[in-house]
């Protein structure tokens, strides 16, 4: 089914909720490294997403009420976030689609208050997922 096709300026929007973690989300811009332009931006081919990251992000959980911090990641697209047959440079093109997996890995981990030091959060990684936002509202691709 053809969907909008995603070009440098869009955005990957993480939704709050990863398991137990509760994050501050914030945007992550993508770049295209496509050969072809939409709206005169590059459009993004099948790797891109793997160079969006969103630094410096709080977190807490029920049990760290103590914030934390960590980093934004797309993990993998959903099968309709990649076209089957549009491609640029030889690469099938990224569509806005359902919803992506994302990442969510602790640099700083969440803390438990307690007496006489905090006890921290042993998950490292917490798992999540997000949507795309386009800018290109005229083509689509398959």
């Amino acid at each position: 089914m053809a969907d909008f096709i995603l070009i440098t300026g869009d955005q990957a929007i993480f939704k709050p909720n990863f398991g137990q973690a509760i994050i501050i989300v914030r945007p992550g811009n993508l770049i295209g490294t496509g050969k072809d332009k939409i709206n005169g931006q590059l459009v993004c081919v099948d790797g891109d997403e793997k160079k969006v990251t969103v630094p410096g992000c709080a977190y807490t959980t029920p049990q760290y009420s103590i914030p934390g911090v960590g980093m934004l990641f797309i993990e993998s697209l959903a099968a309709n976030q990649k076209a089957q047959k549009t491609k640029s440079k030889g690469k099938p093109v990224l569509l806005k689609g359902g919803e992506f997996k994302a990442k969510f890995t602790v640099l700083v981990p969440a803390q438990q208050p307690s007496t006489p030091n905090p006890i921290p959060d042993s998950t490292l990684q917490y798992s999540g997922t997000g949507t795309f936002i386009s800018m290109n509202i005229k083509v689509k691709g398959t």
